[in-house]
């Protein structure tokens, strides 16, 4: 028989009369199972989400009431969306996204960032940098026009992206979770008084705090400063006791924290993608980050 000692009786509540009490017991961590039970009573488990055991949430946007993809509660197990996925396409849903403002970026939430032209503007001063759709230049569309407008690119992996202008100045962040297409999870926010470099840092450590622990996942940003800066320099800023050889660590409050996660996220990959280059979500981060100097969302 393919299930041991204890599993029958899991099977006989499943089918029986208690269905959902049966499911909770056969995933419940700690059962006297071995490997190969465990896994096939997840297998029964992903079996009845597809089928009789649907999962019926209600949209905190709209009000209505929506039932996740099977695949990706399965994917991502205790995963549960805030919105429908109408509401994300018309930009109006998402965890936090809509209510992002002021306060929610602030000293000890950024990525990294730091290193040359650490805080203070240096290169993508202002915005933007490198060629894309419009000459790699900001044009401020709302999260329907981005949609509207961009197919390309990745599908799957969380996209950040920070802004400033001027630079220093008012800038934002923002930050989305997308797989196979659909938004899993945004955020975003904004400060009255910022650099470029700090809104990219912010938006990396955001955006992988969408994630769930133990969720592989490839994180993109567009500032190679900041992907370097997590992948090759903070490691060696680290051991010299968080200090360069040239000169103190810009943007430490952000960089140090973030450094840290990444650190205890191996299954995070971080990774650097092009501004600007008609990259559907890299635009769609952009948008959210540039939502505070828009009436729109």
């Amino acid at each position: 028989m393919l299930f041991g000692p204890g599993t029958a009786f899991g099977l006989g509540v499943l089918f029986g009369p208690g269905t959902a009490f049966g499911l909770g017991v056969l995933l419940w961590p700690g059962l006297p199972f071995g490997p190969g039970e465990l896994f096939a009573c997840r297998r029964v488990g992903s079996l009845l989400l597809r089928g009789r055991m649907s999962t019926e949430l209600t949209c905190s946007s709209c009000g209505g009431t929506f039932t996740p993809s099977a695949d990706l509660l399965e994917r991502y197990p205790g995963w549960k969306p805030r919105s429908c996925p109408s509401c994300f396409r018309k930009g109006q849903g998402g965890s936090a996204a809509s209510k992002g403002g002021a306060g929610r970026t602030g000293g000890g939430a950024g990525r990294t960032g730091a290193g040359r032209n650490g805080g203070n503007g240096g290169k993508g001063a202002g915005r933007r940098r490198g060629s894309g759709p419009r000459g790699g230049v900001e044009e401020h569309l709302t999260l329907a026009e981005v949609l509207e407008r961009y197919t390309d690119g990745p599908d799957t992996g969380v996209f950040t992206d920070g802004a400033a202008s001027p630079n220093p100045g008012p800038g934002g962040w923002g930050a989305v979770w997308v797989v196979d297409g659909e938004v899993c999870a945004q955020d975003h926010g904004h400060e009255p008084h910022t650099t470029n470099n700090r809104m990219e840092l912010v938006a990396l450590h955001r955006g992988i705090e969408l994630v769930p622990e133990g969720v592989a996942a490839t994180v993109y940003s567009d500032s190679k400063l900041v992907v370097q800066t997590v992948t090759e320099w903070a490691a060696g800023w680290e051991r010299r006791g968080w200090k360069r050889k040239t000169g103190p660590v810009e943007n430490l409050d952000l960089v140090r924290p973030l450094y840290e996660l990444v650190r205890s996220r191996p299954e995070i990959d971080v990774v650097w993608i092009k501004a600007h280059a008609g990259n559907r979500w890299n635009e769609y981060a952009d948008a959210l980050a540039t939502a505070y100097a828009r009436d729109e969302l």
